[in-house]
């Protein structure tokens, strides 16, 4: 587990409505977003809470830094934590920080290899309004994670950074973008070669030889590439700084020019990789450049036509001021008249300037410049087998660990699946039910907060993918789930470990005699197959002994008549009521 700050550089950037929309926004992903926690604060939705922060900001005018703390708690490959330790884990590290009383908002992130947790903290406090800035945040952060690492039984990491300054915004970059550094790029091909020289002419040579160049520069030294991308030299080992250069050289002394063309330079090119990548990166260059000149002739055409748009309305506007001035009106009503027009062309205007933006807007969305990492990721999702094989083959990219499902066999071409999303590493995160199912072209992975349902899909995903052979990796109660998701869906698989099938199969023998008893159990049938009691058994019976229903005497006709309908009940009290009426009329005509 580690636990990073992530500092914003420009205090005019600083949003903290921005980053909750950000941390909160699904982005048309079904799994992305987790649990969502609000902490601290009376709202009861995220919306309300988002004011209520910024209410509480805006009640301290003397603070001029940013009032917004960005913390990420990231985990490792594979491990799937519970909702409540994640809950924990958030508590423990904020009272750690000091922000025990600050309202903050939290949200659980599974569109990546690794489970994340973003938590947007609010600095000022909500009662005292003064703001809070923890002290050397790093090594708290260090020190929480190992502790909770220990009580919660969590994969142990590194919580020192192993490099730093300018060397580690390399290894970022190399990681994420999928670009080759020039440190990086300096450490792999000729840092030993660096480090034989013993002269600045030897030095020097070797810079050459590698299309770089040693350069003084304020106080320090630079390495300049052919591309004029640049590095400090003690970015390369602290031996590489001007006083330890000095200290075994002498003063410094600047290159002279070469001539003779370098064996190799550095190129700004994607890392190497375990597959070739020269075709793929062609066409990202390719279609990086057809997107820069898209956009600036769209951009172009967009103004050209605001432009058009505002003179027309400008026309328009001049057109009614001139109408206006031949009426006969009076200058009161003149007066207003103009107010009216001007207004009129103002908000024609404002409305016109809005469009643009928009349409702006939509101009650099579509034709958005992406990073090599971000590319291949991009026609991973269109289907593309070629970059979908890049990204899984980055050194970045590990297998899947935890729950897993591996099948014995090739993969069938025709099978699709419904991708969520992928990753950089080429994790493919897909639907099974209400659940997620990841996939990095060697096993399944199902999230230990599926149900039944998704164990299920996986087991069918598996054998279409791979074949009917699966092996099952992780804790013994998901191989149960597994086993018992096999025998209820009567999937036709085998697996690899022998205690796994013979479990299988005892429970699907199982499950076979028990359909067979219950199809077998009907209304009024005996089960088929019992055996009669031992006194009947290979023997003649009479006809008394048998079990059959005799009649004493013979039933009555009236008794097996059948009961009149109630309907029927009810005509024959009406008759009979009739009846009595007309007998009551004519006794009585009868007397008079």
């Amino acid at each position: 587990m580690i636990a990073k700050h992530v500092a914003m550089r420009s205090q005019g950037k600083s949003d903290f409505a921005g980053l909750v929309n950000y941390i909160t926004d699904k982005q048309s992903k079904e799994h992305r977003l987790g649990q969502v926690r609000l902490t601290n604060c009376e709202a009861q939705s995220v919306r309300d809470a988002i004011s209520e922060v910024l209410a509480t900001q805006f009640a301290n005018t003397r603070a001029k830094s940013d009032k917004t703390y960005h913390l990420i708690v990231s985990f490792r490959p594979g491990e799937q934590v519970d909702a409540k330790t994640l809950a924990d884990i958030e508590d423990r590290i904020c009272e750690g920080l000091g922000f025990g009383e600050h309202q903050r908002i939290s949200a659980v992130h599974n569109d990546t290899d690794n489970l994340h947790v973003h938590i947007a903290i609010n600095k000022i406090h909500p009662k005292h309004n003064t703001i809070y800035e923890p002290y050397y945040s790093h090594r708290a952060l260090a020190e929480l994670c190992g502790a909770m690492e220990q009580d919660y039984g969590l994969q142990q990491d590194n919580h020192m950074p192993r490099r730093q300054g300018a060397e580690a915004r390399a290894a970022d970059m190399e990681r994420h973008a999928g670009i080759e550094s020039l440190i990086g790029w300096i450490k792999r091909e000729c840092l030993d070669e660096l480090k034989a020289a013993q002269s600045w002419s030897q030095l020097h040579q070797v810079m050459s030889a590698n299309g770089l160049e040693l350069k003084a520069r304020s106080n320090g030294l630079v390495v300049v590439a052919s591309n004029d991308v640049m590095v400090k030299a003690s970015t390369l080992g602290r031996d590489f700084s001007k006083p330890k250069l000095e200290a075994r050289f002498g003063p410094f002394e600047p290159g002279q020019t070469q001539q003779a063309s370098p064996r190799r330079m550095y190129r700004k090119e994607p890392v190497r990789l375990r597959v070739n990548t020269t075709e793929l990166y062609a066409k990202y260059k390719a279609e990086q450049a057809t997107a820069t000149a898209n956009k600036t002739a769209a951009l172009e055409a967009a103004r050209q036509q605001k432009d058009r748009r505002i003179g027309h309305a400008k026309v328009k506007g001049k057109a009614r001021r001139a109408a206006i001035k031949l009426t006969g009106s009076s200058k009161l009503t003149k007066k207003l008249l103009y107010a009216q027009a001007s207004s009129a062309l103002k908000a024609d205007i404002d409305a016109i300037q809005k469009q643009y933006r928009e349409e702006r807007t939509a101009i650099y969305e579509a034709n958005a410049r992406r990073t090599w990492a971000d590319w291949l990721k991009q026609k991973a999702q269109q289907g593309d087998t070629e970059a979908l094989a890049a990204l899984r083959a980055r050194e970045a990219a590990q297998g899947l660990k935890g729950n897993t499902l591996r099948g014995e066999g090739q993969t069938k071409p025709g099978y699709t699946p419904v991708i969520d999303n992928i990753t950089k590493k080429g994790t493919i995160i897909y639907r099974a039910g209400s659940s997620a199912v990841r996939d990095d072209g060697d096993r399944l992975q199902v999230s230990r907060e599926s149900g039944q349902a998704a164990v299920q899909s996986a087991l069918r995903m598996a054998m279409e993918r791979y074949g009917n052979r699966i092996t099952v990796n992780g804790s013994p109660e998901f191989k149960a789930r597994v086993i018992r998701a096999a025998v209820d869906g009567q999937l036709p698989v085998t697996f690899a470990d022998p205690g796994l099938e013979q479990r299988r199969q005892s429970l699907a023998r199982g499950q076979s005699k028990t359909d067979a008893k219950a199809r077998s159990r009907r209304a009024g049938v005996p089960p088929i197959g019992q055996c009669p009691p031992s006194i009947r058994r290979n023997q003649l019976q009479a006809l008394s002994q048998l079990d059959a229903l005799s009649f004493e005497q013979r039933a009555s006709r009236a008794a097996i008549q059948p009961k009149p309908s109630e309907q029927e009940q009810r005509k024959a009290r009406l008759r009979a009521q009739m009846d009595a009426k007309k007998a009551k009329r004519q006794k009585k005509g009868r007397s008079l």
